[in-house]
Protein backbone atom coordinates (compact mmCIF):
# COMPACT_ATOMS: atom_id res chain seq x y z
CA UNK A 1 0.00 0.00 0.00
CA UNK A 2 0.78 3.68 -0.38
CA UNK A 3 2.53 5.69 2.27
CA UNK A 4 -0.17 8.07 2.56
CA UNK A 5 -4.27 7.64 3.12
CA UNK A 6 -7.14 9.66 1.11
CA UNK A 7 -9.29 11.85 2.95
CA UNK A 8 -12.68 10.28 3.89
CA UNK A 9 -14.13 13.46 2.57
CA UNK A 10 -12.65 14.94 -0.89
CA UNK A 11 -15.04 17.90 -1.22
CA UNK A 12 -12.85 20.63 -2.02
CA UNK A 13 -9.63 18.81 -1.55
CA UNK A 14 -7.02 19.64 -4.28
CA UNK A 15 -5.33 16.82 -6.32
CA UNK A 16 -2.94 17.78 -9.19
CA UNK A 17 -2.69 14.83 -12.07
CA UNK A 18 1.00 14.87 -13.61
CA UNK A 19 -0.24 12.63 -16.63
CA UNK A 20 -3.55 13.89 -17.01
CA UNK A 21 -4.23 12.68 -20.17
CA UNK A 22 -3.99 8.68 -19.77
CA UNK A 23 -7.33 6.51 -19.94
CA UNK A 24 -6.94 5.43 -16.19
CA UNK A 25 -5.52 8.78 -15.22
CA UNK A 26 -8.70 10.18 -16.59
CA UNK A 27 -10.74 7.65 -15.13
CA UNK A 28 -9.71 8.69 -11.23
CA UNK A 29 -10.23 12.39 -12.16
CA UNK A 30 -13.62 11.48 -13.01
CA UNK A 31 -14.37 9.08 -9.58
CA UNK A 32 -12.69 12.43 -7.60
CA UNK A 33 -14.48 14.80 -9.46
CA UNK A 34 -17.93 13.29 -9.01
CA UNK A 35 -17.03 13.10 -5.64
CA UNK A 36 -16.44 16.96 -5.17
CA UNK A 37 -12.18 17.15 -5.13
CA UNK A 38 -11.00 19.69 -7.04
CA UNK A 39 -8.50 18.48 -9.98
CA UNK A 40 -6.09 20.68 -12.22
CA UNK A 41 -3.54 18.51 -14.18
CA UNK A 42 -0.37 18.66 -16.80
CA UNK A 43 0.35 16.83 -19.58
CA UNK A 44 1.80 16.84 -23.41
CA UNK A 45 0.20 19.17 -25.76
CA UNK A 46 -0.78 16.64 -28.12
CA UNK A 47 -4.99 15.67 -28.19
CA UNK A 48 -6.13 12.50 -27.39
CA UNK A 49 -9.59 11.33 -26.60
CA UNK A 50 -9.35 11.85 -22.90
CA UNK A 51 -9.35 15.54 -24.15
CA UNK A 52 -12.92 15.41 -24.47
CA UNK A 53 -13.69 13.70 -21.02
CA UNK A 54 -11.63 16.58 -19.67
CA UNK A 55 -13.12 19.14 -21.39
CA UNK A 56 -16.64 17.89 -20.26
CA UNK A 57 -15.32 18.24 -16.72
CA UNK A 58 -14.02 21.83 -17.56
CA UNK A 59 -10.48 20.79 -17.09
CA UNK A 60 -7.57 21.82 -19.16
CA UNK A 61 -4.39 20.38 -19.33
CA UNK A 62 -1.30 22.27 -18.51
CA UNK A 63 1.98 22.39 -19.49
CA UNK A 64 4.20 20.65 -17.50
CA UNK A 65 5.86 23.18 -14.76
CA UNK A 66 6.62 23.80 -11.20
CA UNK A 67 4.40 26.87 -11.44
CA UNK A 68 1.74 24.49 -11.15
CA UNK A 69 2.04 22.92 -7.81
CA UNK A 70 0.66 25.82 -6.19
CA UNK A 71 -0.26 26.15 -2.59
CA UNK A 72 -3.68 25.14 -2.78
CA UNK A 73 -2.33 21.77 -3.58
CA UNK A 74 -2.88 19.19 -1.25
CA UNK A 75 -1.98 15.78 -3.23
CA UNK A 76 -0.30 14.93 -6.39
CA UNK A 77 -1.31 11.89 -8.07
CA UNK A 78 1.49 10.86 -11.15
CA UNK A 79 1.70 8.59 -14.00
CA UNK A 80 4.75 5.50 -14.32
CA UNK A 81 5.48 7.27 -17.33
CA UNK A 82 6.84 10.43 -15.61
CA UNK A 83 10.58 10.62 -13.18
CA UNK A 84 9.70 11.90 -9.79
CA UNK A 85 13.62 13.62 -10.09
CA UNK A 86 12.97 14.56 -14.00
CA UNK A 87 9.62 15.84 -14.36
CA UNK A 88 9.53 19.68 -13.21
CA UNK A 89 5.58 19.07 -11.35
CA UNK A 90 7.28 16.38 -9.62
CA UNK A 91 10.11 18.07 -8.90
CA UNK A 92 8.57 21.12 -7.11
CA UNK A 93 5.82 18.64 -5.00
CA UNK A 94 8.79 17.11 -3.75
CA UNK A 95 10.63 20.03 -2.88
CA UNK A 96 7.08 21.19 -0.65
CA UNK A 97 6.92 17.87 0.92
CA UNK A 98 3.64 16.97 -0.67
CA UNK A 99 2.10 13.39 -0.23
CA UNK A 100 2.73 11.93 -4.50
CA UNK A 101 0.96 8.56 -5.28
CA UNK A 102 1.01 6.71 -8.52
CA UNK A 103 -1.88 5.45 -10.09
CA UNK A 104 -2.57 2.56 -8.94
CA UNK A 105 -1.70 3.48 -5.68
CA UNK A 106 -4.09 6.11 -5.72
CA UNK A 107 -6.57 4.02 -6.95
CA UNK A 108 -6.03 1.48 -4.07
CA UNK A 109 -6.46 4.65 -2.05
CA UNK A 110 -9.69 5.41 -3.85
CA UNK A 111 -10.79 1.75 -2.99
CA UNK A 112 -10.47 1.98 0.68
CA UNK A 113 -13.06 4.75 1.06
CA UNK A 114 -15.73 2.17 -0.97
CA UNK A 115 -17.09 -1.52 -0.49
CA UNK A 116 -14.93 -2.27 -3.48
CA UNK A 117 -15.25 -5.02 -6.30
CA UNK A 118 -11.82 -5.33 -8.15
CA UNK A 119 -12.26 -7.11 -11.82
CA UNK A 120 -9.33 -8.80 -13.07
CA UNK A 121 -7.71 -10.97 -15.32
CA UNK A 122 -5.42 -11.58 -18.21
CA UNK A 123 -8.66 -11.02 -20.76
CA UNK A 124 -11.74 -9.25 -20.86
CA UNK A 125 -11.38 -6.95 -17.78
CA UNK A 126 -12.69 -3.56 -19.56
CA UNK A 127 -15.45 -5.20 -21.18
CA UNK A 128 -16.21 -7.10 -17.90
CA UNK A 129 -16.16 -3.83 -16.19
CA UNK A 130 -18.16 -1.72 -18.69
CA UNK A 131 -20.94 -4.64 -18.08
CA UNK A 132 -21.36 -4.30 -14.14
CA UNK A 133 -21.62 -0.48 -14.59
CA UNK A 134 -24.33 -0.49 -17.03
CA UNK A 135 -26.06 -3.28 -14.72
CA UNK A 136 -25.26 -1.65 -11.80
CA UNK A 137 -27.07 1.48 -13.12
CA UNK A 138 -30.18 -0.16 -13.43
CA UNK A 139 -30.30 -1.09 -9.66
CA UNK A 140 -31.11 0.46 -6.38
CA UNK A 141 -27.60 0.23 -5.11
CA UNK A 142 -25.33 3.77 -4.77
CA UNK A 143 -22.12 2.89 -6.79
CA UNK A 144 -19.57 3.92 -8.75
CA UNK A 145 -17.47 2.00 -11.80
CA UNK A 146 -13.87 2.58 -13.06
CA UNK A 147 -13.49 1.26 -16.22
CA UNK A 148 -10.21 1.06 -18.14
CA UNK A 149 -11.65 2.90 -21.70
CA UNK A 150 -14.74 4.67 -22.40
CA UNK A 151 -17.92 2.78 -21.81
CA UNK A 152 -20.97 3.88 -24.59
CA UNK A 153 -23.22 2.93 -21.82
CA UNK A 154 -21.67 5.09 -19.46
CA UNK A 155 -22.44 8.24 -21.59
CA UNK A 156 -19.20 8.10 -23.97
CA UNK A 157 -17.13 7.59 -20.28
CA UNK A 158 -14.61 5.74 -18.19
CA UNK A 159 -16.52 6.32 -15.18
CA UNK A 160 -20.92 5.32 -14.18
CA UNK A 161 -21.92 7.30 -11.09
CA UNK A 162 -24.74 7.17 -9.45
CA UNK A 163 -23.04 7.15 -5.59
CA UNK A 164 -20.18 5.36 -4.10
CA UNK A 165 -21.59 2.93 -1.42
CA UNK A 166 -19.72 0.37 -3.48
CA UNK A 167 -17.02 1.15 -5.57
CA UNK A 168 -16.21 -1.39 -8.92
CA UNK A 169 -13.17 -0.84 -10.48
CA UNK A 170 -10.63 -2.67 -13.13
CA UNK A 171 -7.81 -3.75 -11.97
CA UNK A 172 -4.67 -4.42 -13.23
CA UNK A 173 -1.76 -7.22 -13.03
CA UNK A 174 1.08 -5.57 -14.70
CA UNK A 175 3.89 -5.50 -12.13
CA UNK A 176 1.52 -6.35 -9.23
CA UNK A 177 -0.57 -3.32 -9.11
CA UNK A 178 -3.45 -4.49 -8.21
CA UNK A 179 -2.01 -5.50 -4.92
CA UNK A 180 -2.81 -1.80 -3.70
CA UNK A 181 -6.11 -1.93 -4.66
CA UNK A 182 -8.21 -3.86 -1.10
CA UNK A 183 -11.18 -5.71 -2.40
CA UNK A 184 -14.41 -7.21 -0.93
CA UNK A 185 -15.36 -8.92 -4.06
CA UNK A 186 -13.47 -10.21 -6.92
CA UNK A 187 -14.06 -10.96 -10.82
CA UNK A 188 -11.36 -13.24 -12.01
CA UNK A 189 -11.61 -14.26 -15.91
CA UNK A 190 -8.41 -15.97 -16.72
CA UNK A 191 -4.75 -16.29 -16.48
CA UNK A 192 -2.56 -17.51 -18.81
CA UNK A 193 1.32 -16.08 -19.40
CA UNK A 194 1.60 -12.42 -20.13
CA UNK A 195 3.73 -9.73 -19.32
CA UNK A 196 6.81 -11.72 -19.97
CA UNK A 197 9.01 -8.63 -19.26
CA UNK A 198 7.90 -8.35 -15.86
CA UNK A 199 6.68 -12.44 -15.36
CA UNK A 200 8.92 -14.67 -17.11
CA UNK A 201 6.73 -17.48 -16.48
CA UNK A 202 3.18 -18.76 -16.18
CA UNK A 203 3.88 -19.28 -12.70
CA UNK A 204 4.90 -15.90 -12.32
CA UNK A 205 1.85 -14.79 -13.21
CA UNK A 206 -0.15 -17.26 -11.63
CA UNK A 207 1.10 -16.32 -8.18
CA UNK A 208 0.52 -13.02 -8.16
CA UNK A 209 -3.54 -13.31 -9.14
CA UNK A 210 -3.17 -16.39 -6.39
CA UNK A 211 -1.89 -13.32 -3.85
CA UNK A 212 -4.42 -10.80 -4.88
CA UNK A 213 -6.80 -13.45 -4.50
CA UNK A 214 -5.61 -13.40 -0.53
CA UNK A 215 -6.04 -10.14 -0.25
CA UNK A 216 -10.00 -10.17 0.05
CA UNK A 217 -11.35 -10.11 4.05
CA UNK A 218 -12.38 -12.84 5.34
CA UNK A 219 -15.67 -14.51 3.63
CA UNK A 220 -14.98 -12.32 0.65
CA UNK A 221 -15.72 -13.71 -2.90
CA UNK A 222 -13.68 -14.44 -5.83
CA UNK A 223 -16.05 -15.02 -8.71
CA UNK A 224 -13.94 -16.75 -11.12
CA UNK A 225 -14.34 -18.44 -14.79
CA UNK A 226 -15.07 -22.11 -14.20
CA UNK A 227 -14.32 -22.54 -17.92
CA UNK A 228 -10.49 -21.05 -18.10
CA UNK A 229 -8.05 -23.27 -16.96
CA UNK A 230 -5.93 -20.87 -15.15
CA UNK A 231 -8.50 -18.82 -13.48
CA UNK A 232 -9.29 -22.39 -11.96
CA UNK A 233 -5.51 -22.49 -10.77
CA UNK A 234 -5.60 -19.26 -8.91
CA UNK A 235 -8.66 -20.14 -6.68
CA UNK A 236 -7.69 -23.57 -6.03
CA UNK A 237 -4.01 -22.18 -4.44
CA UNK A 238 -5.47 -19.42 -3.10
CA UNK A 239 -8.07 -21.33 -1.21
CA UNK A 240 -5.53 -23.83 -0.36
CA UNK A 241 -3.93 -20.64 1.57
CA UNK A 242 -7.20 -19.14 2.53
CA UNK A 243 -10.42 -21.71 3.00
CA UNK A 244 -12.02 -19.04 4.78
CA UNK A 245 -12.72 -17.68 0.69
CA UNK A 246 -15.84 -17.64 -1.03
CA UNK A 247 -15.49 -19.41 -4.58
CA UNK A 248 -18.26 -18.66 -6.94
CA UNK A 249 -17.63 -19.83 -10.68
CA UNK A 250 -19.54 -18.96 -13.51
CA UNK A 251 -19.22 -20.51 -17.12
CA UNK A 252 -20.38 -23.40 -18.85
CA UNK A 253 -18.67 -25.54 -16.13
CA UNK A 254 -20.34 -24.06 -12.99
CA UNK A 255 -22.47 -25.70 -11.32
CA UNK A 256 -25.39 -23.58 -8.69
CA UNK A 257 -26.55 -19.85 -9.83
CA UNK A 258 -24.27 -19.14 -12.62
CA UNK A 259 -23.93 -22.05 -14.54
CA UNK A 260 -24.25 -21.02 -18.32
CA UNK A 261 -25.79 -22.56 -21.21
CA UNK A 262 -25.23 -20.98 -24.81
CA UNK A 263 -28.12 -20.40 -27.46
CA UNK A 264 -28.55 -19.25 -30.61
CA UNK A 265 -26.92 -16.24 -32.32
CA UNK A 266 -29.53 -14.11 -34.31
CA UNK A 267 -30.23 -10.88 -35.95
CA UNK A 268 -27.23 -9.33 -34.14
CA UNK A 269 -27.78 -10.23 -30.87
CA UNK A 270 -26.61 -14.07 -28.59
CA UNK A 271 -28.78 -15.29 -26.60
CA UNK A 272 -28.37 -17.59 -23.73
CA UNK A 273 -29.24 -18.62 -20.39
CA UNK A 274 -27.74 -18.45 -16.44
CA UNK A 275 -29.40 -21.02 -13.84
CA UNK A 276 -30.61 -17.80 -11.48
CA UNK A 277 -31.82 -15.54 -14.18
CA UNK A 278 -33.03 -17.50 -17.01
CA UNK A 279 -33.11 -16.63 -20.76
CA UNK A 280 -30.92 -13.41 -21.19
CA UNK A 281 -29.54 -11.46 -24.71
CA UNK A 282 -26.51 -9.54 -25.72
CA UNK A 283 -26.12 -7.66 -28.55
CA UNK A 284 -21.97 -7.29 -28.41
CA UNK A 285 -20.55 -10.70 -30.78
CA UNK A 286 -18.77 -13.83 -28.96
CA UNK A 287 -19.07 -16.60 -27.02
CA UNK A 288 -16.11 -14.85 -24.44
CA UNK A 289 -18.61 -11.54 -24.19
CA UNK A 290 -21.73 -13.97 -23.06
CA UNK A 291 -18.91 -15.25 -20.55
CA UNK A 292 -18.05 -11.66 -19.39
CA UNK A 293 -21.79 -10.93 -19.00
CA UNK A 294 -22.63 -13.70 -16.50
CA UNK A 295 -19.17 -12.60 -14.81
CA UNK A 296 -21.17 -9.04 -14.39
CA UNK A 297 -24.77 -10.46 -13.77
CA UNK A 298 -22.57 -12.54 -10.70
CA UNK A 299 -21.32 -9.98 -8.98
CA UNK A 300 -24.09 -7.70 -9.69
CA UNK A 301 -26.38 -10.58 -7.99
CA UNK A 302 -23.46 -10.99 -4.83
CA UNK A 303 -24.16 -7.54 -4.66
CA UNK A 304 -28.00 -6.90 -4.07
CA UNK A 305 -27.50 -9.84 -1.25
CA UNK A 306 -24.63 -7.93 0.53
CA UNK A 307 -27.14 -5.13 0.63
CA UNK A 308 -29.67 -7.34 1.60
CA UNK A 309 -32.31 -7.24 -1.69
CA UNK A 310 -33.45 -10.61 -3.48
CA UNK A 311 -31.91 -10.88 -6.45
CA UNK A 312 -35.00 -12.37 -8.32
CA UNK A 313 -36.76 -9.27 -7.28
CA UNK A 314 -34.53 -7.26 -10.25
CA UNK A 315 -33.99 -10.07 -13.09
CA UNK A 316 -35.78 -7.66 -15.55
CA UNK A 317 -33.68 -4.67 -14.66
CA UNK A 318 -30.96 -7.10 -14.70
CA UNK A 319 -31.74 -8.31 -18.55
CA UNK A 320 -32.30 -4.65 -19.48
CA UNK A 321 -28.81 -3.42 -18.10
CA UNK A 322 -27.20 -6.37 -20.93
CA UNK A 323 -29.69 -5.09 -23.65
CA UNK A 324 -28.02 -1.68 -22.89
CA UNK A 325 -24.65 -3.10 -22.97
CA UNK A 326 -22.96 -1.35 -26.39
CA UNK A 327 -19.31 -2.31 -25.47
CA UNK A 328 -16.41 -0.49 -24.88
CA UNK A 329 -13.93 1.81 -27.10
CA UNK A 330 -11.18 -0.14 -29.03
CA UNK A 331 -13.37 -3.69 -27.37
CA UNK A 332 -15.09 -4.86 -30.58
CA UNK A 333 -15.91 -1.20 -31.67
CA UNK A 334 -18.07 -0.34 -34.88
CA UNK A 335 -15.93 3.07 -35.85
CA UNK A 336 -16.93 3.53 -39.31
CA UNK A 337 -18.74 1.91 -42.70
CA UNK A 338 -18.45 2.73 -45.91
CA UNK A 339 -18.82 0.95 -49.27
CA UNK A 340 -16.55 -0.80 -51.64
CA UNK A 341 -15.81 0.50 -55.33
CA UNK A 342 -17.83 -2.36 -56.07
CA UNK A 343 -20.78 -1.04 -54.09
CA UNK A 344 -20.69 -3.63 -51.23
CA UNK A 345 -20.87 -2.76 -47.89
CA UNK A 346 -17.72 -3.01 -45.01
CA UNK A 347 -18.26 -2.52 -41.74
CA UNK A 348 -15.12 -1.00 -40.32
CA UNK A 349 -13.89 -2.57 -36.16
CA UNK A 350 -11.28 -1.74 -33.80
CA UNK A 351 -10.64 -4.10 -31.18
CA UNK A 352 -7.63 -4.00 -28.40
CA UNK A 353 -7.12 -7.38 -28.65
CA UNK A 354 -3.41 -7.96 -28.15
CA UNK A 355 -3.02 -11.63 -26.76
CA UNK A 356 -3.13 -14.43 -28.99
CA UNK A 357 -6.34 -16.28 -26.57
CA UNK A 358 -8.09 -12.75 -27.23
CA UNK A 359 -7.44 -12.66 -30.85
CA UNK A 360 -8.46 -15.79 -31.50
CA UNK A 361 -11.56 -15.72 -29.38
CA UNK A 362 -12.50 -12.34 -31.07
CA UNK A 363 -12.61 -13.31 -34.34
CA UNK A 364 -14.20 -16.56 -33.56
CA UNK A 365 -16.91 -14.25 -32.36
CA UNK A 366 -16.86 -12.39 -35.43
CA UNK A 367 -16.90 -15.07 -37.22
CA UNK A 368 -20.35 -16.22 -36.03
CA UNK A 369 -21.87 -12.51 -35.34
CA UNK A 370 -21.17 -11.53 -39.19
CA UNK A 371 -21.95 -14.99 -40.85
CA UNK A 372 -22.07 -13.91 -44.77
CA UNK A 373 -19.16 -11.04 -44.14
CA UNK A 374 -15.74 -11.60 -45.52
CA UNK A 375 -13.48 -10.94 -42.49
CA UNK A 376 -10.36 -9.19 -43.16
CA UNK A 377 -7.85 -8.51 -39.94
CA UNK A 378 -5.13 -5.93 -39.85
CA UNK A 379 -3.30 -7.05 -36.74
CA UNK A 380 -0.27 -5.30 -34.92
CA UNK A 381 1.38 -7.07 -32.74
CA UNK A 382 2.30 -5.29 -29.01
CA UNK A 383 5.70 -5.86 -27.28
CA UNK A 384 8.69 -7.97 -29.04
CA UNK A 385 8.96 -9.68 -25.55
CA UNK A 386 5.01 -10.59 -25.42
CA UNK A 387 5.83 -11.36 -29.77
CA UNK A 388 8.83 -13.67 -28.81
CA UNK A 389 7.67 -15.38 -26.11
CA UNK A 390 4.41 -16.13 -27.77
CA UNK A 391 5.14 -16.50 -31.30
CA UNK A 392 3.51 -19.80 -32.66
CA UNK A 393 0.43 -18.87 -31.00
CA UNK A 394 0.47 -15.90 -32.18
CA UNK A 395 0.60 -16.87 -35.62
CA UNK A 396 -2.10 -19.42 -34.87
CA UNK A 397 -4.48 -17.76 -34.13
CA UNK A 398 -6.04 -16.13 -37.43
CA UNK A 399 -8.12 -18.91 -38.27
CA UNK A 400 -11.50 -16.96 -38.18
CA UNK A 401 -10.33 -14.21 -40.25
CA UNK A 402 -10.71 -14.91 -44.65
CA UNK A 403 -7.33 -12.44 -44.77
CA UNK A 404 -4.71 -11.66 -42.57
CA UNK A 405 -2.42 -8.15 -42.65
CA UNK A 406 0.23 -8.03 -40.28
CA UNK A 407 2.22 -4.61 -39.70
CA UNK A 408 5.34 -4.21 -37.61
CA UNK A 409 5.52 -4.70 -34.21
CA UNK A 410 4.27 -1.82 -31.88
CA UNK A 411 7.28 -2.13 -29.20
CA UNK A 412 7.20 -0.83 -26.13
CA UNK A 413 9.32 2.38 -24.07
CA UNK A 414 10.81 -0.27 -21.36
CA UNK A 415 12.42 -2.57 -24.37
CA UNK A 416 15.21 -2.14 -27.11
CA UNK A 417 13.95 -2.74 -30.43
CA UNK A 418 17.67 -2.74 -31.86
CA UNK A 419 18.28 -6.26 -29.53
CA UNK A 420 14.95 -8.01 -30.19
CA UNK A 421 14.72 -11.53 -31.74
CA UNK A 422 11.31 -11.08 -33.72
CA UNK A 423 9.94 -8.47 -35.84
CA UNK A 424 6.62 -8.49 -37.80
CA UNK A 425 7.66 -9.63 -40.97
CA UNK A 426 9.20 -12.79 -38.72
CA UNK A 427 5.56 -13.38 -37.04
CA UNK A 428 3.68 -12.86 -41.17
CA UNK A 429 6.23 -15.78 -41.98
CA UNK A 430 4.99 -17.69 -39.16
CA UNK A 431 1.64 -17.02 -39.42
CA UNK A 432 1.17 -18.45 -43.10
CA UNK A 433 2.51 -22.03 -42.23
CA UNK A 434 -1.34 -21.78 -40.24
CA UNK A 435 -3.03 -19.61 -42.71
CA UNK A 436 -3.70 -19.53 -46.32
CA UNK A 437 -3.97 -15.67 -46.71
CA UNK A 438 -1.29 -13.56 -45.18
CA UNK A 439 0.75 -10.38 -45.89
CA UNK A 440 2.95 -7.96 -44.37
CA UNK A 441 2.50 -4.01 -44.73
CA UNK A 442 5.02 -2.58 -42.35
CA UNK A 443 3.55 0.44 -42.45
CA UNK A 444 0.08 2.08 -42.36
CA UNK A 445 -0.41 3.44 -45.54
CA UNK A 446 1.17 0.30 -46.87
CA UNK A 447 -1.25 -1.69 -45.55
CA UNK A 448 -4.43 0.85 -45.88
CA UNK A 449 -3.39 0.53 -49.64
CA UNK A 450 -3.39 -3.12 -49.60
CA UNK A 451 -6.42 -3.25 -47.53
CA UNK A 452 -8.10 -1.66 -50.35
CA UNK A 453 -7.11 -3.95 -52.92
CA UNK A 454 -8.60 -6.64 -51.19
CA UNK A 455 -11.63 -4.16 -50.84
CA UNK A 456 -11.94 -3.79 -54.82
CA UNK A 457 -12.78 -7.52 -55.03
CA UNK A 458 -15.83 -8.80 -54.76
CA UNK A 459 -16.24 -10.57 -51.76
CA UNK A 460 -17.71 -13.88 -53.32
CA UNK A 461 -21.15 -16.01 -53.39
CA UNK A 462 -19.75 -17.16 -49.79
CA UNK A 463 -20.15 -14.00 -48.60
CA UNK A 464 -23.19 -12.11 -49.70
CA UNK A 465 -22.89 -9.50 -47.21
CA UNK A 466 -20.28 -8.16 -48.10
CA UNK A 467 -16.72 -7.24 -45.68
CA UNK A 468 -15.94 -6.84 -41.76
CA UNK A 469 -12.31 -4.86 -41.78
CA UNK A 470 -10.83 -5.42 -38.02
CA UNK A 471 -7.96 -3.11 -36.51
CA UNK A 472 -6.58 -5.37 -33.54
CA UNK A 473 -4.05 -4.91 -31.06
CA UNK A 474 -2.35 -2.47 -28.42
CA UNK A 475 -0.37 -0.34 -31.15
CA UNK A 476 -2.09 2.38 -33.07
CA UNK A 477 -2.59 0.42 -36.02
CA UNK A 478 -6.56 1.76 -35.82
CA UNK A 479 -5.18 4.56 -38.00
CA UNK A 480 -5.13 1.54 -40.70
CA UNK A 481 -8.66 1.86 -40.52
CA UNK A 482 -9.25 5.77 -40.99
CA UNK A 483 -6.99 5.64 -44.05
CA UNK A 484 -8.70 3.13 -45.52
CA UNK A 485 -12.65 4.95 -44.69
CA UNK A 486 -10.61 7.95 -46.07
CA UNK A 487 -9.98 6.10 -49.20
CA UNK A 488 -13.47 4.68 -49.87
CA UNK A 489 -15.35 7.74 -48.80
Amino acid sequence: MAEYQFPSEFSGFHFHFVGIKGTGMVALVEILHARGAVITGSDVSERFYTDEILEKLGISALPFSEKNITDSVRFVIYSSAYSVDKNPDLIEAKKRGLPMMLYSEALGAVSGTSYSCGVCGVHGKTTTTGLCGTLLKELPLDSQILAGSIIKSFGDSCVMTKGHEYFVAETCEYQRHFMAFEPKKIILTSVESDHQDYYPTYEDILQAFVDYICKLPEGGQVIYCADEKGACQAVEKALARRSDIQAIPYGENASGDYKLTFGRVESGVHYFTVAALGECALCVPGDHNVRNAVAALALSCELLKTAGKNPGDYSECLKNGLRNFAGGKRRSEIVGRAKTPLGQDVIFIDDYGHHPTAIKTTLAGFKEFYRGHKIIVDFMSHTYTRTAALLEEFASSFESADRVIINKIYGSARENADSASVTGEILADHAKKYHKDVSYAGEFGEAAELGLSFLSEPSGKDFPDGYVFVTMGAGDNWKVGVKLMEKLS
